[in-house]
């Protein structure tokens, strides 16, 4: 299970993030609303939105992991997202993205972080986040980003968190959790 997120102050956090590659990016998430808006002048805007009415899960900034009750757009155009259950491994804490021809899978690399991969295979970046609205994002010396990997990158790091426990403490919390 990931992290809880850190406790919220206010329902709406706003980030500036100055980002090596791609300049000054603005991170927006309302938990309460269950949004999240990433936006910079070298990156297209990407919305995540929870469904209005849909039941929120306090773990879970955007407030949801169920594909169905979730929209995600790139400037306004449809795009698709599937985020995993999020059960017993670090990997079913994934969420995948597709969009034009070319798809992103943000995955736990440890407790802390995820990895960014596009096309399922080239890993272009790690990014961080404890559920606060707060991205920190690194490119791979050996990546050529563009500005979409970077505005998933650091949208699906603000809407899920990052990083998950290993595979045995998840286990073993499950185990617990089931004699208790």
């Amino acid at each position: 299970m990931p992290k809880d997120p850190a406790p919220q102050d206010e329902p709406v956090v706003e980030a500036l993030v100055e980002d090596d590659r791609f300049g000054e990016i603005s991170v927006r998430l309302d938990v309460v609303r269950g949004e999240v808006v990433v936006a910079g002048e070298r990156v297209p805007r990407i919305e995540i939105r929870r469904a209005e009415g849909a039941e929120m899960e306090e773990h879970i900034p955007v407030g949801t992991r169920d594909g169905a009750l979730l929209t995600l757009t790139v400037d306004g155009a449809d795009a698709v997202i599937e985020p995993a259950e999020g059960r017993l491994t670090r990997r079913s804490f994934r969420v995948d993205v597709w969009y034009g021809e070319h798809s992103w899978r943000l995955v736990p690399n440890s407790t802390g972080d995820s990895g960014l991969f596009r096309d399922a295979t080239e890993h272009i970046g790690d990014f961080s986040s404890e559920g606060d609205g707060k991205v920190v994002g690194e490119w791979r010396e050996d990546a050529e980003p563009d500005a979409l990997d970077a505005a998933f990158g650091y949208a699906l790091a603000a809407a899920f968190g990052t990083g998950a426990e290993s595979t045995w403490l998840l286990t073993a919390g499950a185990v617990g959790d089931f004699f208790v």
